[in-house]
């Protein structure tokens, strides 16, 4: 039995029914088409990034269709952690798994087909064992199943950088259960693991949602690795720099060890995670890190799928990844809640290779080829001059084209930049040598050739009689190298991913070479680390109180014995703490306050916002109640001596970046304070701040989002456009629309 109820059969809207379960007023981009075919019992292939929102895609759906959605997740920890989430939420999850007694099992069972569940999470091995596929046949022929929800899809596929041999065997749901629709998430996947997927579980027409893999909120950086000492020191300061939770990711258990012993001696909290522990002093240090009981954790990739953490605020890499889908993979732990994260490489040679000697202990060939490549692709990221976010991003086939330059702005290429040279005619030699070796070779080869080498490979493929064997003598391997890899970065040249790294040309190649293209590379300068980070724009009184808000939802938390998140994400105490709401009315028009939420913890919440205003003299929030559109830094605040400062300087002409150098304080900080200043009916010139033509760019998103947030906003302008300049122009536009 498969059915689906329209959700206006108990709401008038899907956005109804989001806000009703989850508290969101708004769908993120990609969602509502993949509820929508999902509610019309259509397969689905969804690849979204991490944070991005995947879970709603199959959540919302269970919760207004008939029937049980099944969803196959590969770790306990990780079901665990979700179903806690939902059930906090008022939703009926529960899970199967290896870690229940005999009675416990039955009962779910028995809750199940009694119809009070609609999640179900189990595991691959949970589904395939004896006598599961009879328990769904009984839950289809009482209750219902409402769908399959594949979670963590690339581990279908063998190029997937987490094959797991027991994914293979999910086939057997369509061969078995051909009536009910399958959906497959996963947040990485090249194209050729997106194909793989949808023939391995067999979809039927799915519906194929790729949605961005950038992660504008994310500031990447490598930074060069000392020796022992040294590198364990540049660690050390730079954990202590952070606000936070954080993940310090090793190559070996070994490291892991050493690390949190070194880290413990030096007055850190932070606990070790590695497959050489048992499971449960695993799992009590996973549960111990995500409830913050301890703010750090040293581990091995054996620490990925599980943590489901959403204020991560930094991810180091203390060794070189194995390759760049599982970095981003890892990196993308951090900064789950939308908020400022920063994602550290640390790269020396010897980590090289080592990871190279691991790769060479492989039993198969092919895994070896495969793998070497990846792990050369890794190195070209850590060694590029170019965006950072750009290669990650063309690396799954997708452009950055937010700005003409193609530039983030958050990376350490971007913000440091090093010096562009045009390269035009070196590109076109090598360019040139690729088609006269007929694209069949890699760029070890091309290199050889363009320097005029002599190798006995070279003379047997009469490579030495080329035209352009010899005619790149003046540059080093190096430099050729650097090329090589901008052009790749670039896409002005295409290379294969099959083990065998051979150069292919496409179209841009042959722009480049009928001189139709420049090409411009970026040369390496002495090492700049990226910057620091940013003293926070929101005034004391509001990081006050969110130390409030955190400690109170560690306390409830701890009394349901749940990790802090699912009391509330930090992103939604920052709301709180921003327009301080004071009644029942006022809090639910906070972001993730759902209806359960609401019922449950707005009372304790506003009784310690209302005393922490009482006790500090402070008003509350006039725009609580008032339209979502409206800003929630845009509140009765009153104008001190600090934001008059602000003021005069500003008024003697000096920019925005001036009055910070002589304020000793961020440009971020000192926007904010303009933006009140116009907020309360100062004059402010947003003409000297912020061009014409921006203006008008912004003013059209403004009016084209009006309920969008300061991060839709800036996604739908590009990064291009600063936090400041939206905020500036919006505070004067909403100042004219209201007088």
């Amino acid at each position: 039995m498969v059915g689906v109820v329209s959700p206006t059969a108990a709401f008038p809207s899907l956005e109804t029914a989001l806000k009703h379960h989850f508290g969101y007023d708004q769908f993120r981009l990609g969602q509502r088409l993949v509820i929508e075919a999902v509610l019309k019992n259509q397969d689905a292939l969804v690849i979204m990034p991490t944070g991005g929102g995947k879970s709603l895609c199959y959540q919302l759906p269970a919760l207004l269709k008939l029937g049980v959605m099944v969803v196959v997740s590969p770790l306990i920890a990780l079901m665990q952690d979700q179903v806690d989430s939902l059930v906090d939420n008022g939703v009926a999850a529960t899970c199967l798994n290896s870690s229940l007694d005999y009675s416990s099992v039955r009962q779910r069972e028995a809750d199940l087909l009694a119809g009070n569940i609609k999640l179900l999470y189990v595991s691959p091995e949970r589904l395939m064992s004896p006598g599961f596929f009879d328990l769904l046949g009984r839950l289809i022929q009482s209750v219902g199943v409402s769908g399959f929800a594949i979670d963590e899809a690339h581990c279908v596929s063998e190029w997937g950088h987490d094959f797991r041999p027991e994914y293979r065997q999910l086939s057997v749901l369509r061969e078995r259960f051909p009536q009910i629709p399958v959906m497959a998430l996963t947040a990485t996947a090249t194209e050729r693991v997106r194909v793989d997927i949808a023939q391995q579980l067999r979809l039927r027409d799915p519906l194929v949602q790729v949605s961005s893999f950038n992660r504008p909120n994310l500031f990447y950086e490598v930074r060069p690795k000392g020796g022992e000492r040294e590198g364990y020191q540049q660690l050390l300061s730079q954990v202590k720099q952070h606000q936070g939770s954080g993940i310090i990711y090793c190559l070996s258990r070994k490291r892991v060890n050493e690390l949190a012993e070194k880290l413990t001696a030096d007055g850190e909290s932070v606990l070790p995670y590695h497959a050489g522990l048992s499971d449960d002093v695993r799992r009590e240090n996973q549960t111990r890190f995500i409830r913050d009981d301890v703010r750090l954790m040293v581990a091995t990739v054996a620490f990925g799928m599980g943590i489901n953490k959403p204020d991560v605020r930094f991810v180091i890499h203390y060794d070189i990844p194995r390759n760049i889908e599982g970095y981003y993979q890892e990196s993308g732990r951090a900064g789950r809640d939308g908020e400022p994260a920063h994602c550290t490489l640390y790269l020396a040679p010897g980590d090289i290779a080592t990871a190279k000697y691991l790769i060479s202990q492989k039993p198969d060939e092919n895994e070896q080829r495969i793998a070497a490549q990846q792990l050369n692709q890794m190195v070209d990221y850590a060694e590029t001059t170019v965006c950072r976010r750009r290669v990650q991003l063309s690396y799954f086939g997708e452009i950055l084209g937010e700005t003409m330059e193609g530039l983030c702005h958050q990376c350490d290429n971007c913000t440091n930049p090093p010096p562009i040279e045009d390269w035009t005619i070196e590109a076109q030699k090598f360019l040139s040598c690729v088609a006269r070796c007929q694209e069949r070779f890699g760029m070890a080869h091309i290199i050889d050739v363009l320097r005029g080498s002599k190798k006995q490979k070279i003379l047997d493929l009469r490579h030495d009689q080329l035209s352009t064997h010899g005619i790149g003598k003046d540059r080093s391997v190096e430099e050729w190298r650097l090329l090589g890899r901008s052009l790749l970065h670039q896409r002005l040249v295409d290379q294969t991913t099959d083990g065998y790294p051979v150069l292919r040309l496409n179209a841009a190649s042959w722009q480049v070479l009928r001189q139709q293209l420049a090409v411009q590379v970026a040369v390496p300068k002495d090492f700049v680390s990226g910057p620091a980070d940013e003293v926070p724009a929101d005034g004391p009184e509001m990081l006050q109180l969110l130390r409030v808000l955190k400690d109170l939802r560690k306390k409830l938390a701890d009394q349901q014995n749940v990790p802090p998140y699912v009391v509330f994400p930090e992103s939604a105490l920052r709301q709180m703490a921003q327009t301080r709401p004071q009644t029942l009315a006022a809090f639910g028009q906070v972001s993730g306050v759902g209806n359960r939420k609401l019922e449950q913890y707005g009372q304790v919440f506003t009784d310690a916002i209302r005393q922490f205003c009482a006790d500090y003299g402070l008003e509350s929030d006039p725009g609580a109640t008032r339209s979502r559109s409206r800003p929630a830094r845009e509140r009765r605040q009153a104008v001190g001596e600090t934001h008059r400062h602000t003021l005069e300087l500003h008024r003697l002409g000096l920019s925005i970046d001036e009055i910070a150098d002589q304020r000793g304080l961020s440009p971020r900080t000192i926007a904010s304070h303009l933006e009140l200043l116009i907020g309360q009916g100062e004059t402010v010139d947003v003409d000297r701040l912020v061009s014409a033509d921006r203006q008008r760019a912004i003013v059209d998103v403004l009016m084209e989002l009006e309920n969008g947030s300061l991060t839709e906003m800036r996604d739908r302008l590009g990064s291009a456009y600063s936090y400041e300049d939206i905020r500036l122009v919006r505070a004067a536009w909403q100042r004219s629309q209201s007088s």
